[in-house]
């Protein structure tokens, strides 16, 4: 029971992670588009401060507690396919990081990337996320 209940909690806060994750690289790009001066600038500020406070960093939080959770549980330290699912969740959250330290250079009206690059990185956690189901279900090694 206690398995399930884990993986149940896990599955949950990665979508919420993985949705925050889609989310915010799309506001910056509508953040970038407004004039520095505008009151526009002050409402993206806030909304990106909001996703990352209320969603992303407890959801990423979660799920670091409740997958190291499961990987002790399920004994998957000792398999490969689980080490490569880390490396990749490492990257991810390395990712979030970046994101949320891009946001603080845009709040004080830094604008080091462009539209296209933003909407590019956008793809990141969807490739991420399609390699670890794959490593869950598949378990290739």
């Amino acid at each position: 029971m206690t398995y399930a209940w884990l993986k149940a909690g896990h599955i949950i806060f990665v979508i919420f992670w993985m949705a925050g994750l889609f989310m915010l690289p799309r506001y910056y790009v509508y953040h970038q588009e407004c004039d520095p001066e505008s009151p526009e600038n002050g409402i993206w500020i806030e909304r990106e401060r909001k996703l990352l406070k209320i969603i992303l960093w407890p959801s990423l939080a979660v799920v670091w507690i409740l997958g190291l959770a499961l990987a002790i549980h399920t004994g998957a330290f000792s398999q490969g396919w689980f080490h490569a699912k880390l490396a990749l969740v490492l990257a991810l959250s390395a990712y979030h990081v970046w994101l949320a330290g891009y946001g603080s250079a845009l709040a004080k009206g830094e604008r080091k990337l462009t539209g296209r690059q933003l909407r590019m990185l956008n793809e990141i956690p969807g490739i991420v996320a399609a390699l670890v189901v794959v490593l869950v279900v598949v378990r290739p090694f």
